[in-house]
C-alpha cells in the first residue's frame, strides 16, 4: 500500500515545488514590481467627419517600442511600462499632433513635458493625464505654382524694356515745362561754377612763373637775317 502511494506523494511534492518556484520567478516581478500605465486623451480634429477616428488613430511609445489604441471617448492606456524616460505620439494618416516626453521615475511619479529636439535642456511641462490635441493638416501634396500678372510686371527683363520708353515718353514732357527749365539752367550754372581746371595745366602754369625768359644774342639775330 505504501509502495502505490509513494509516487502519488511524490508528484504532489513536485508540483507544490514547481508552483512555488514559479510564484517567485522573476516574470511575475517585471509584470507587478516596477511597471506603470502611461495614461491621456487624444482629442479629434473639428473638421474630423468620420465618426470612427479611432479606428485610424494609433499611439506609440518610443517608435513602437509600446503600442497602445483609441477608445470610444478619446481616452487611452499603455500597460507594463518600466520606469524611464519616453515619447509618446499620436499616429493618424491625417493629422499631425505634438509629441510629448513622459517621464516615470523610480518612485513611481510621472512628469510630462514638451518634446525639444533643438534645445534639449529647455523644459516646458504639459498637463498629466496627457491631453494630445491636433496640430496641423497633413499635406501630401503641393498646389502648382500659377502664372500671376505681378509676376510678369516684376520680371526684370520686362522692366528693362518698359523704364526707357517711360524715360522717352516723360522726358519731353517735362523739358517743356518752364519750372523745369529753370532749375536745369541753375544746375548748369552750379556745375560751371564748380568746374576744376585740369591737374596738368595748374603744373604748367606754376612751373612756368619760376622760369626765365629766353634771351636772343645779337650774333644770332644777324645770322637769322642772313638766312632771310
Amino acid at each position: 500500500m505504501v509502495k502505490l502511494l509513494w509516487p502519488i506523494i511524490v508528484s504532489i511534492v513536485t508540483l507544490s515545488l514547481v508552483g512555488i518556484l514559479c510564484a517567485a520567478s522573476p516574470l511575475d516581478e517585471e509584470v507587478g514590481v516596477g511597471r506603470y500605465t502611461i495614461e491621456g486623451r487624444v482629442f479629434p480634429s473639428d473638421e474630423e467627419e468620420s465618426d470612427h477616428w479611432q479606428v485610424d488613430t494609433r499611439i506609440h511609445v518610443n517608435g513602437g517600442e509600446y503600442i497602445g489604441f483609441i477608445k470610444e471617448d478619446g481616452s487611452f492606456t499603455i500597460f507594463n511600462v518600466p520606469t524611464g524616460s519616453y515619447v509618446v505620439e499620436v499616429i493618424h494618416p491625417d493629422y499631425l499632433y505634438e509629441p510629448v516626453r513622459v517621464e516615470i521615475n523610480s518612485k513611481g511619479k510621472f512628469r510630462a513635458r514638451k518634446v525639444n529636439y533643438v534645445q534639449t535642456s529647455q523644459v516646458v511641462q504639459v498637463p498629466y493625464p496627457l491631453r494630445m490635441k491636433v496640430s496641423t493638416k497633413i499635406k501630401y501634396f503641393q498646389v502648382r505654382e500659377q502664372l500671376r500678372i505681378t509676376d510678369f510686371l516684376f520680371n526684370p527683363m520686362v522692366i528693362m524694356m518698359v523704364l526707357p520708353l517711360l524715360l522717352i515718353m516723360v522726358l519731353p514732357k517735362m523739358m517743356n515745362d518752364p519750372e523745369t527749365k529753370e532749375d536745369l539752367k541753375q544746375i548748369s550754372n552750379m556745375t560751371k561754377m564748380s568746374e576744376i581746371p585740369e591737374m596738368s595745366e595748374m603744373f604748367t602754369k606754376l612751373f612756368n612763373r619760376g622760369a626765365k625768359p629766353k634771351t636772343v644774342t645779337k650774333a644770332k639775330q644777324q645770322q637769322i637775317k642772313k638766312r632771310q
